[in-house]
């Protein structure tokens, strides 16, 4: 009963920290009682099945922070308007599954190998654990560590250096820190050893954020300019009008935002630079053959409304397609049509209009597992079948942009990175724009599936990280909210409330420099790879030292 209430005070303690309601200082010692409870069951306890146990307990923890900090995933509606238990607990229980699994390979390292190797084992897989979330197809970096001061940013100013996964590293240190002080205070009970350790805990969780503090109120940013953006957001019903109402008709709607809005607000003398609206803005029902852009009449009517706004630029997202001649190379993703003969791939793309200039495309890379990719299909469609939500009106796999594109304006200096909804929660892909010379961040999303939920607050917040990773500035245009305008010191300058129907304009300014995490990635989880490479070559070398002893 002892370890069972420290597995539920580890997972309420984690899952409390959580943006955006939570307090994410409990982030430093949340993980303490489920390592207490591993160790007094593999030290103390007289079960037999040890590693079954902890599993179990483990899998409790897990089970309790992501059920409560992701449980809004159960507002996505099924065709029949039904909510979706499905898309709830595949997450939910997979993603608490493979943290128990992390853990139970911890406990295995520490019983093999001592506490001390053990600890630094733990801190080394976590930190490699959430490296493969944010690269496989299964990819579910929602609960990465370094995410749960998102709300609080003027406490991880230095993420411009080692990024939201120095944040996981840090979050660790301290956890196995704090740990470790409990555990010498139990077996020794010296006073002079307990205080040192608790100045070192205290020390290592208080300096980053001083330094934090420090930089945030000092933080200047050296720009190359400024642009003024105006960020639609139409506030279209996802089930009930965004996919089902005639694209003229969203189009239109769309366009009057953008001529009621073509100056600034806060300066009416100031013309808008860039139009932005949200992910899959247009077409409507079905999508935008990429071969017909040039014929395309929801194209040209935006080129016919540039026209009218000179030297402005439009920028937002579309559904898109691509038919495949026969003599074209077919990626794995384009889809055989039988009943047309053709072949051809759906993508969720953003696209840049200039009159007079063919559009730029680029297909969003970073796709939402279940909704918009068959995560490792040809293994799991034989067992599953289509099990794939239906939030938009496919339930193929999309085709993807293999690297990333900027698009840059001839009217001035900005380039844009054109980030699409789930792509903002990824770190080191970012900096990806940032590296092909994007100066500005854009974010284009549809995070009203969910509705009124933790779901779009979360993703918003998350932004903020970005921001301050690549010491950029964010226009983000939503679909229904929350669209917003964030410095790169990670404020919300303002926004648009969520369910509104309305724009945003801003004045942005154009940051090149690049930091250091820019640069660098996600350099201290490939550091923890080769750890962990060392730790398991440890363990035979140790026991070849101990024979020849």
């Amino acid at each position: 009963m002892k370890n069972l209430l420290l597995a539920l005070i580890s997972g309420v303690l984690l899952a409390i920290c959580w943006p955006t309601y939570g307090i994410p200082f409990f982030i430093f010692f949340a993980w303490v009682p489920l390592l207490m409870a591993e160790h007094n069951i593999t030290k103390f306890s007289d079960i037999k099945k040890k590693s079954l146990a902890v599993f179990g307990f483990s899998y409790l923890t897990f089970l309790i922070w992501n059920f409560v900090t992701t449980g809004w995933l159960y507002n996505s509606q099924l065709p029949d308007g039904s909510k979706s238990l499905l898309a709830v607990l595949f997450p939910v229980l997979t993603n608490s599954f493979f943290m128990a699994l992390v853990f139970l390979a911890y406990h295995f390292y520490k019983k093999s190998q001592g506490t001390y190797f053990g600890l630094v084992f733990f801190v080394a897989i976590w930190m490699c654990f959430e490296k493969l979330h944010l690269v496989w197809e299964f990819t579910w970096p929602w609960l990465n560590l370094g995410n749960v001061f998102a709300d609080y940013h003027q406490f991880i100013q230095w993420y411009d250096t080692l990024g939201a996964t120095g944040g996981s590293f840090w979050i660790l240190v301290c956890n196995v820190l704090v740990f470790y002080t409990i555990r010498i205070w139990e077996a020794g009970r010296q006073k002079k050893s307990l205080i040192k350790n608790i100045s070192l805990s205290v020390a290592f969780i208080g300096l980053p954020m001083i330094i934090s503090l420090v930089r945030y109120y000092n933080y200047s940013p050296e720009t190359v300019g400024s642009i003024n953006v105006t960020m639609l957001q139409p506030a279209l019903d996802p089930y009930n009008e965004k996919y089902q109402k005639d694209s003229l008709t969203i189009e239109s709607d769309l366009l009057k935002l953008a001529a009621e809005n073509s100056v600034l607000q806060s300066d009416k003398k100031s013309k808008i630079d860039l139009y932005l609206s949200p992910e899959t803005s247009l077409p409507g029902p079905g999508s935008i053959s990429e071969r017909g852009f040039n014929n395309s009449l929801l194209i040209n009517n935006i080129k016919t409304f540039l026209t009218q706004h000179p030297k402005s630029v439009f920028s937002g997202g579309i559904s898109s397609y691509y038919v495949y001649r026969e003599d074209e190379e077919k990626p794995s993703t384009a889809s055989y049509l039988d009943s047309q003969g053709i072949w051809v791939d759906e993508y969720n793309s953003a696209i840049q209009i200039i009159p007079n200039q063919q559009p730029e495309i680029y297909h969003k890379a970073m796709l939402v597992p279940g909704v918009e990719i068959f995560p490792y299909i040809n293994f799991f469609k034989p067992i599953l079948g289509n099990v794939m939500l239906d939030l938009g009106g496919t339930t193929r796999s999309l085709g993807i942009s293999t690297e990333r594109k900027v698009f840059a304006n001839p009217y001035n200096k900005s380039v844009i990175a054109p980030i699409i909804c789930y792509e903002s929660i990824y770190g080191e892909f970012v900096t990806g724009y940032v590296k092909k010379g994007a100066n500005l961040l854009t974010i284009v999303t549809n995070d009203s599936w969910w509705g009124y939920s933790q779901g779009h607050k979360q993703l918003l917040v998350y932004a903020k990280l970005r921001a301050i990773e690549t010491r950029r500035e964010i226009a983000r245009a939503a679909n229904s909210g929350t669209s917003a305008h964030i410095n790169s010191r990670g404020d919300i300058v303002d926004e648009l409330p969520y369910g509104a129907k309305g724009v945003l304009t801003a004045k942005v300014n154009l940051i090149d420099k690049e930091t250091f995490y820019t640069k660098s990635g996600d350099f201290l989880s490939r550091l923890c790879l080769f750890v962990i490479g060392a730790l398991l070559l440890f363990i035979p070398g140790r026991k070849y030292l101990s024979r020849k002893k």
